[in-house]
């Protein structure tokens, strides 16, 4: 069970003015936020604080965690809770009142022109963040790996130092600070949006203490006191340096990251035109021609036969003759059938099969897929029975209009190719007993547990396509044998692998929803279930 050291701070009144930049919010409150606030509060303890090791030791610990916090906090948006803008607008001064002092100087004393500060003022807007569903913050560090008395002491510490924070972000955004440890199911309990840390990122990440912060950041105010020079003169305080943090990239649980791919259209050899393929009983046949075009092109280009292997075939060590699964890390080619506007109300209907995308559900894969994106245009799809040439690769734009229904975020989805289950839905052999001929409420029951477990196996294969335990928890799904998109065929007809015949197919109705049943927008392309690697289980936006 994981233990948390956590810090807890309430905003008294429920917003939150801090700035990334000059104007993008920054949403939630960084760690270095949170630490800045912690040094202030310390200070504030006079000889207890700063100056007294205890207090220094603890914050010194703080800023030398090497994994940055999880962050839960509530739901914050600029727009307030009724969806009007609810900021406002001050008159501050704009530096230049040295062009008033210079009109003084000449006996310029009317209060007219330069020599009138009001002038010299600017309008600036202000645009707070608002909570909506809570008003505290949590930040957790997992102290598994540290002995529990010292974790005890250093909890009480760092609570008497929370207990002095007055304010996080500006001054007005007023707070009181509490500090516990926690239990991994009482982590769970916690309300709010889950921020998780991710890998270093630009501009766009929220900044973290590193070891060294402490000392900046008291560096920092020292050169603040003395700003007035003994001549009267001004010494601007200088922002606190790059090198005294680093910037994460956070992102909520519910909030998959964007995956990179490509995609091409599929032309005839001549280019005259689309060629195209039915998605029912081509789908297969398309795949392993375009996979086998893209390890010709990576051999052409010099990749490393195991790399070839086990990113581009999918295939792992040989073991018993057979070849061993690679895990995420590889090529997913995904067919994708056109949704076309048909009859008067030109509802759209899924048809033939004009292109193909190319991405990986894992992270760290975009080197790849700029390869493909440079190598892969214009390259021909071989039919191994023939031998010739049937069709031709052509890149096509990522905002082009059908990819943009495979890969655009949406909040509901559904399948265009069946989800092919990872797992027995039938284990127990239910099936076999309604069949024998039951009570009613003997069907019921078997029914019941049959759905239950389908929907065990559907929400078993989203975290299986690397997407959050959040999203699979509260996701809302529907599941028939008959497609939800005109045009498709019934789930059962589409082609599978010989591996994969063994397991029921469904076409599943997705919609994302967040732990208060609210929609939630997923980006795709999303994939589900056995087959996804080559288009099984292909979802579009609905």
């Amino acid at each position: 069970m994981s233990v948390f050291l956590c810090v807890s701070i309430t905003l008294l009144n429920s917003t939150f003015h801090g700035r990334k930049g000059h104007r993008e919010m920054e949403w939630p409150p960084s760690p270095l936020r949170l630490f800045q606030a912690l040094v202030a509060a310390a200070a504030r303890l006079g000889s207890q604080g700063l100056d007294s090791n205890d207090v220094r030791s603890v914050l010194t610990w703080l800023e030398q965690r090497e994994t940055p916090p999880l962050i839960i906090a509530p739901a914050a948006s600029l727009s307030g809770k009724n969806g009007k803008w609810h900021g406002y607008v001050l008159s501050v001064p704009n530096n230049a009142m040295d062009i008033v002092a210079r009109a003084w100087a000449r006996g310029n004393y009317n209060g007219t022109g330069d020599a009138d500060p009001a002038t010299h003022r600017t309008m600036k807007a202000v645009q707070p963040a608002h909570l909506l569903d809570g008003d505290t913050i949590h930040y957790l560090w997992s102290i598994n790996d540290l002995p529990i008395e010292g974790n005890k002491g250093r909890a009480e510490k760092l609570a008497k130092i929370a207990n002095h924070v007055v304010a996080l972000g500006w001054g007005i955004d007023m707070a009181i600070g509490h500090v516990a440890v926690f239990s991994e199911d009482e982590v769970k309990a916690l309300s709010g949006e889950q921020w998780i840390p991710e890998e270093e990122g630009g501009e766009a990440g929220l900044r973290v203490p590193v070891p060294g912060t402490l000392d900046a950041l008291m560096a920092r105010h020292k050169r603040f006191l003395k700003r007035i020079r003994l001549d009267g003169t001004f010494d601007p305080t200088p922002p606190l340096p790059e090198s005294a943090y680093n910037r994460i990239e956070y992102r909520r649980a519910t909030d998959p990251p964007q995956r990179p791919f490509v995609a091409f259209s599929l032309l005839k050899p001549d280019a005259s035109g689309f060629q195209p393929f039915d998605p029912v009983r081509k789908g297969l046949t398309l795949t392993g021609m375009v996979r086998h075009a893209v390890a010709c092109a990576a051999r052409r280009g010099g990749w490393d036969e195991s790399k070839i292997n086990a990113f581009i075939l999918g295939h792992g060590g040989p073991k018993n003759g057979y070849h061993l699964p690679v895990g995420p890390h590889r090529f997913s080619y995904l067919p994708l059938p056109s949704l076309e506007g048909r009859g008067e109300g030109k509802s759209r209907v899924v048809g033939s099969i004009r292109r193909v995308l190319l991405t990986a559900f894992a992270d760290s894969c975009e080197e790849e897929v700029g390869w493909a994106r440079r190598a892969l245009s214009g390259q021909d799809l071989v039919d191994e029975d023939c031998g010739r040439s049937i069709a031709l690769l052509s890149i096509l734009p990522s905002k082009e209009k059908i990819v943009r229904c495979y890969t655009q975020s949406a909040d509901t989805w559904a399948t265009v190719t069946p989800v092919v289950l990872p797992g027995y839905d039938d284990p127990a052999h239910y099936r076999r007993r309604l069949k024998k001929g039951t009570t009613v409420e003997e069907q019921k029951r078997l029914l019941e547990r049959l759905n239950n477990r389908v929907d065990t196996l559907l929400r078993k294969a989203i975290v299986q396509a690397g997407l959050s335990h959040e999203l699979a928890m509260y996701a809302e799904l529907e599941w028939r044998k008959s497609g939800f998109w005109p045009g498709t065929d019934l789930a059962d007809r589409y082609g599978v692998p010989d591996h994969l015949k063994r397991f029921s197919r469904w076409h599943v109705k997705l919609r994302w929803r967040d732990a208060q049943g609210k929609p939630i927008a997923v980006p795709g392309p999303l994939c589900l279930g056995g087959g996804r690697y080559y288009g099984l289980g292909l979802f579009a936006s609905m």
